[in-house]
């Protein structure tokens, strides 16, 4: 499904306001993406600030048969009924009364955060699979809850010291969590809407124009489903990935949850809206509902990387790339194949501005030669020096070159790491060093393994610590004859570690 193909014809917040929701302009593409998935959808917000009163609203205006449980008084026979046997005595049934949950084409669960521990697993079957006793809800389409903040993410006020941590696996199966706004979020027009006291008590009319609109963004999402757009799943991917990457666990269901969420948002808005994306991610993330803080920033830069990485196109899309890439080879191989000078300008100018020194040294032209702000001497012999191994080079000859300088130590210490890794289970191993003036431990550290071996860290790479292990080791005219590689009797071909240094009198 094409992004031309979706339109839609009125704006999202407009369908809330005409149920008399008002102060949900920023979340209504998310809120209406939950009626358009029918995934469990939580409020989260002080008390009095509506969130009753959107979800009970938006069940009278599409005229749901709905149940309304307050969880902190809620008892499971509240839910199923009084059991009793059936005529033959061979199973249970359940007596129905106009609260129970059967035939309920949406549930909302009130101040689920206050509900008994006990209660809470019993409700975990009802939001994550339309379940209960193991019996299916066929008719249940909603599943909705409403909560305070709850108490571990409160101030010294103890405002809302009932609201307990909600349970991190019956959050997770929540696919949108929507911060609703108190008091002091609300701009003056809508303050002035939510004071009037007109129309206060009376249900909320059946709403056709609303019930229309979801139901053909319904029928576009089952249809288009199978085949979600690939930018969009990318986008999801690649958001989980990063936050998982920088310590904030998103589940693999939880990504699963965010595409379906904003290809239901592609449908509502007619496309892929940057800002309602970043939201949706925002919105998608479970761990305000136990306490925990997120941070703002590291949201953004979540979304700022899924968007470039899945919706930029040409130049921009190269710089995104490239400016991703944390090898610093493999940032130089981007180059070669930048799409433009243009574009290769503009990504080193960023890159310059925007890393460290030590890192942009990589990519600055040589001021001044020699030992003292080089790395080393340029050889002829990096055939010779190379020969044997299938080892790749980065231009500096081993030969004539002393053995203290950091491209001879760094090449010997990591032919000896990849031997030992050989050695102790890998079919075969690469690894890639980079370094950079007067900097003694690698910018850079890759393995690059097939099967598993034995691993060294960075700090075992240091130049520092490489020359007080191999300071001893002696190096004639013997080594330019080409066995710098293949030569058992040195220790980096044997996968041993440098002896140490002997004794002062024996050194080469």
């Amino acid at each position: 499904m094409g992004w031309c193909e979706l339109n839609t014809t009125t704006a999202p917040e407009a369908h809330l306001r005409s149920i008399g929701a008002y102060g949900f302009d920023e979340r209504a593409p998310q809120i209406l993406a939950a009626l358009v998935t029918e995934d469990p959808m939580l409020l989260i917000g002080a008390s009095g600030t509506g969130k009753t009163f959107l979800l009970n609203s938006l069940s009278e205006a599409l005229g749901l048969e709905h149940r309304h449980y307050n969880a902190s008084l809620l008892s499971f026979d509240d839910l199923v009924g009084f059991p009793f046997p059936d005529a033959e005595r061979k199973c249970v049934e359940f007596l129905e009364t106009p609260a129970t949950v059967w035939g309920a084409e949406s549930v909302l669960v009130d101040e689920i955060s206050r509900c008994k521990p006990e209660h809470q697993n019993r409700l975990f079957s009802l939001i994550h699979e339309r379940r209960l006793q193991g019996i299916a809800l066929g008719r249940l389409r909603y599943r909705w809850a409403a909560m305070n903040p709850c108490s571990a993410d409160q101030d010294a006020s103890g405002a809302y010291s009932g609201s307990e941590p909600l349970d991190q696996a019956l959050a997770d199966r929540f696919g949108l969590f929507i911060q609703v706004d108190d008091w002091a979020g609300l701009d003056e027009k809508d303050q002035l809407l939510i004071a009037d006291p007109s129309g206060e008590g009376t249900s909320s009319p059946r709403n056709e124009a609303l019930k229309r609109e979801l139901a053909r963004w319904r029928a576009d999402f089952e249809e288009g489903l199978p085949r979600c757009p690939r930018a969009i799943v990318s986008y999801a991917s690649s958001a989980a990935t990063f936050l998982n990457g920088n310590g904030l666990r998103v589940s693999p269901r939880r990504a699963r949850f965010l595409s379906r969420s904003l290809f239901a948002i592609t449908i509502i808005t007619g496309g892929p809206l940057e800002k309602a994306f970043r939201n949706t991610l925002a919105a998608s993330l479970p761990q305000p509902t136990w306490g925990a803080s997120v941070d703002q920033a590291l949201i953004e830069a979540a979304h700022r990387l899924a968007w470039d990485s899945s919706f930029l196109a040409g130049d921009e899309q190269w710089i995104h790339h490239f400016h991703t890439e944390r090898l610093l080879l493999r940032k130089l191989k981007l180059l070669l194949k930048a799409p433009s000078p243009d574009a290769a300008t503009q990504a080193i100018a960023e890159f310059i501005g925007s890393e460290a020194p030590e890192r942009v040294a990589a990519f600055c032209p040589l001021i001044n030669a020699g030992t003292e702000t080089d790395n080393g001497q340029t050889g002829r012999k990096l055939v010779m020096d190379y020969y044997g191994p299938r080892v790749g080079q980065g231009g500096g000859a081993l030969s004539g070159k002393h053995l203290t300088h950091v491209d001879r130590l760094g090449a010997y210490a990591a032919r000896e790491a990849a031997v030992e890794a050989v050695r102790s289970g890998a079919r075969e191993c690469k690894i890639i060093l980079a370094y950079a003036p007067n900097i003694h431990e690698p910018l850079e550290l890759a393995y690059e393994m097939e099967g598993r071996g034995v691993t060294r860290g960075r700090s075992d790479f240091s130049h520092r610590v490489l020359r007080q292990r191999c300071s001893g080791f002696i190096i004639d005219d013997s080594w330019a004859t080409g066995t710098h590689f293949w030569d058992e009797a040195a220790p980096w071909n044997a996968g041993q570690r440098c002896p140490p240094p002997p004794p002062p009198d024996h050194r080469g």
